[in-house]
This record gives C-alpha cells, sequence and structure tokens, in this order.
C-alpha cells in the first residue's frame, strides 16, 4: 500500500469518526497498526480538517455569534462560556502535555474504553431522559454546563476510546441542556477552538525541533482533504440522526467493536 493511500484511508476514518460517538484517537490508533505509524503533527491537522467542515456546517450560527456580539446580551453570553470552556480544556490540556503523557500502544486500553464508554451513554441517555421528562426541553447552555463541557474535552483527550463527542454531549445533557441539538452544537462550536488550537501547538513544536523536514507535507494534505469531505457528510447525518433518535445504535457499536477488539487481538499488543 502506498503511503498516500494509507493517509487517504486515515482521513476518511478521522473524518467518520471525529464527531460520532465512537472516539476518533480510538479508530486512528487502532487502524495506524495496520496503515503505519504517524506523527502527532499528522494526526492533530486531520483533527483539523474535520474540524474545517463544521465551521462550514455552522457557519451561519458562527457569523450570528461575531456580528451580534456587541449588540445582543444571548450572543454575547454564549460566546463566552465557549471561551470559558475553551480556556479550560486548554489550561488542563497543556498541564497534561507538560506531564509527558503519552497514547497508549496497546489495544486493551483502548477497547476497554469503548466498553465502558458504551455504557456510560446508556446510562448517560437514560438520566438526561429522565431530566428531560422532568424539567421539560432545555436548549440554554449554563455556565456549569459550559465548564464541565471543556473538562470532558480533556477527560476523552486522556482516554482515547471515550470519544470527544460522546463525553461532551452527554456531559451537557445530564449537567442541565436536554435539548440534544443544542448540547450537540455547542460540543462541536467547543472543538473549533479546540482542534484548531491543538493544530498550531503541534506545528509550532515540529517547525521549532526541525521536524517539518521529515513531515511528509503531501500525505498530510490527502489525508486533510480526505477527512475534512468525510466530516461534512457525516456531522450532516448525524445532526439529521439525532432529531428523532438516541444514541443507543452507538453504543452497540461501540461494544461490538470492543469485544472484537478484546477477543481477536492478543494481550499486550
Amino acid at each position: 500500500m502506498t503511503d498516500l493511500l494509507a493517509a487517504l484511508l486515515l482521513g476518511i476514518i478521522e473524518g467518520i469518526t471525529e464527531f460520532l460517538p465512537i472516539s476518533s484517537t480510538g479508530h486512528l490508533l487502532i487502524a495506524e497498526r495496520w496503515l503505519g505509524h504517524r506523527s502527532d503533527l499528522f494526526n492533530v491537522a486531520i483533527q483539523a480538517g474535520a474540524i474545517l467542515a463544521v465551521v462550514l456546517i455552522y457557519r451561519q450560527r458562527l457569523w450570528q455569534l461575531a456580528t451580534q456580539f456587541f449588540t445582543e446580551h444571548e450572543s454575547r453570553a454564549y460566546a463566552g462560556k465557549l471561551a470559558a470552556a475553551f480556556g479550560v480544556t486548554a489550561v488542563l490540556g497543556l498541564l497534561v502535555k507538560k506531564a509527558g503523557y503519552e497514547l497508549p500502544a496497546t489495544v486493551t486500553p483502548i477497547a476497554a474504553a469503548l466498553l465502558l464508554g458504551a455504557v456510560w451513554m446508556v446510562i448517560a441517555e437514560y438520566f438526561a431522559a429522565k431530566r428531560a421528562a422532568v424539567l421539560g426541553e432545555r436548549s440554554t447552555i449554563s455556565w456549569t454546563v459550559a465548564l464541565l463541557v471543556g473538562l470532558a474535552q480533556v477527560v476523552a483527550g486522556v482516554f482515547p476510546g471515550t470519544s470527544r463527542s460522546a463525553a461532551t454531549i452527554f456531559v451537557a445533557l445530564l449537567a442541565g441542556t436536554t435539548n440534544r441539538a443544542a448540547a450537540t452544537e455547542f460540543a462541536f462550536l467547543l472543538g473549533i477552538p479546540t482542534m484548531f488550537a491543538a493544530t498550531g501547538y503541534e506545528l509550532v513544536a515540529v517547525v521549532g525541533s526541525g521536524g517539518a523536514a521529515q513531515e511528509d507535507w503531501s500525505a498530510l494534505a490527502v489525508a486533510f482533504v480526505a477527512s475534512a469531505i468525510t466530516a461534512f457528510i457525516a456531522v450532516k447525518w448525524l445532526l439529521h440522526y439525532i432529531q428523532n433518535h438516541r444514541f443507543t445504535l452507538f453504543a452497540i457499536y461501540r461494544v461490538v467493536l470492543g469485544a472484537a477488539l478484546l477477543l481477536l487481538v492478543p494481550a499486550g499488543q
């Protein structure tokens, strides 16, 4: 398999899995076992490709927040909550990075996170539905929800297989935003500054260390474009799907994949 084809496949995997609650990092770590290991910059950059798709999908919402920031309290408050959540993610994420955290090299912890995440999704959606029945449909993002969603992003980054989208969406639902579309929108919008900042951080680190010369920029570009296109399709589908469906389908997928990995991949690999 050529390097460009491998990069294309990794970009497609990233685009499909980044925003579906099934863990893009977990899928990429597994895929790299057969398609070859990639640099941190490659992995973060293709995530940025997926985020670009979200920018395009939510472009009207982003334009509204920007143009009404100084004239409308609601838009200003919403933007402030996004900034606060990003601040929590940025500070804690840098602390994790400085502590020397590295992603696991074996499949077992990823498989375990997929299984535990499936259980968490089912339980979280059950209690979120009960809260919605009592409190009614709530689309408001409170400051508490915002800060918890920012924290959830860091937790998902530390435990690949957890899924950033699953962690952030369900934390929002449990913390009081009972509307699935509203919780999903906040989680996805928060991903925009988070992933672009992560890409910039890695890019500066690579350039500063002289690693840019070793980076395969052609493969990175192919993966970036593939990720953006497939993410656009995946997010469009997900936003339509959650209007009338729960997340149970994704929990089932996580159980099947997690169990298959534990059964088929030898321990320690």
